[in-house]
């Protein structure tokens, strides 16, 4: 008998942190309040993805998600059947509707979950993981240079190993903050740093020179996209003075979609690709996954803060094969409190993947949690 997808909903929740995050020029999250996507099919199997919206980097809101997927994307996908040689078709059609990265994202992931149910195996067999633990890392954001420290120490020791420091807006402060981590926590602790585009052609030479002497393994989107040769060039940089270990470049903001990538693998504007499965869901992540290995590029799995289940999802596919540096999956270490059955474990900087394959989301916390549009 045939599967069809029955219904899809989603519904937005909110959870508090235990301090916001903020990031790049203008960017300060105060608490989650994200959408769960649900999937159910005519088989009765369900699946779930996690919308976090970000109006400063994709222009996203609770009220544009849970718009467009009920009157644009839904009405593309109910009654279509759903096996794994749909998924792909199906995607495209959600790719129809143009931007909305992050609801596009969660319904694919949601579709994905929800086959995986439905043919009784679980999301880390469907996604092809091999890997039972994953190192994963911690994004710290802007703010009081004491209370950074205090955050990092508590991070620290719950297990963490590897932090992703927030840098850009004050540079002075943020090689202060680069400084008191390395004093704070020697080479038991890897940095690297991510500054949202926030650098500029004059200065990210000499900023990246700094955080060499630092040891800070890595630098996510320093320039601002639109300026691709100048990113070209770093990059160019950073390689030719590899026995002086410059940091290497993440690409993050520059590769929304695979076609943004295949855009930056022409220019060479990379040395890692940070795919976020908030954004470009399993099937666009994948095909990504395998541009970026084909290409000669590290690849690495990104959080766009991400509550307990978008953790999850993440996790899973960052287990499979290729992917091989720090993963940012520790932003729940951020939450008060969260809606999974049970939460991610960490130990000595690695996550216990294989045990998130039975990782559920406890409908009853939904409900409490759950708000208005």
């Amino acid at each position: 008998m045939s599967t069809t997808i029955e219904t899809i909903e989603p519904i937005p929740f909110r959870l508090p942190l235990r301090e916001p995050l903020r990031w790049g020029a203008a960017s300060v999250m105060p608490e989650a309040r994200h959408v769960l996507v649900q999937v159910r099919l005519s088989d009765g199997a369900v699946g779930w993805g996690e919308a976090p919206p970000r109006p400063t980097i994709y222009g996203e809101t609770v009220t544009s998600i849970c718009s467009v997927i009920r009157h644009e994307m839904a009405p593309r996908l109910v009654g279509e059947l759903l096996d794994d040689s749909t998924l792909s078709s199906l995607y495209g059609r959600l790719q129809t509707v143009k931007n909305n990265q992050t609801a596009r994202g969660a319904l694919d992931m949601a579709l994905h979950h929800a086959l995986a149910n439905s043919r009784r195996r679980t999301l880390y067999e469907h996604l092809g993981a091999s890997r039972s633990q994953v190192r994963v890392s911690y994004i710290l954001g802007l703010g009081d240079l004491d209370d950074s420290l205090a955050e990092a120490e508590r991070i620290v020791a719950q297990g963490v190993r590897v932090l992703k420091v927030k840098v850009g807006q004050k540079w002075g402060e943020d090689l202060q903050r680069l400084r008191l981590l390395r004093d704070q926590f020697g080479e038991q602790v890897d940095l690297y740093v991510d500054a949202n585009e926030c650098f500029q052609p004059q200065n990210v030479r000499q900023r990246l020179e700094k955080m060499a002497e630092l040891n800070v393994l890595y630098c996510e989107e320093p320039l601002p996209v639109e300026s691709i040769l100048a990113r070209a060039a770093v990059r160019k940089a950073c390689t030719l003075a590899a026995g002086s270990a410059l940091p290497l470049l993440i690409a993050d903001d520059s590769v929304f979609s695979a076609r943004d990538l295949r855009r930056e693998l022409s220019m060479d504007t990379f040395h890692i690709l940070n795919i976020k499965t908030a954004r470009t869901g399993f099937t666009e992540s994948a095909q990504m996954l395998n541009q970026a290995l084909v290409g000669g590029k590290a690849v690495m799995v990104g959080s766009q803060a991400s509550t307990g289940w978008g953790t999850v999802q993440a996790a899973l596919f960052a287990a499979r094969p290729g992917i091989d540096l720090p993963c940012e999956l520790s932003f729940f270490l951020k939450l008060q409190e969260d809606l999974l059955t049970r939460p991610p474990m960490l130990r000595d900087g690695y996550m216990d993947v294989s045990a998130l394959a039975q990782a559920e989301i406890d409908e009853d916390r939904l409900r409490d949690t759950r708000v208005n549009e």
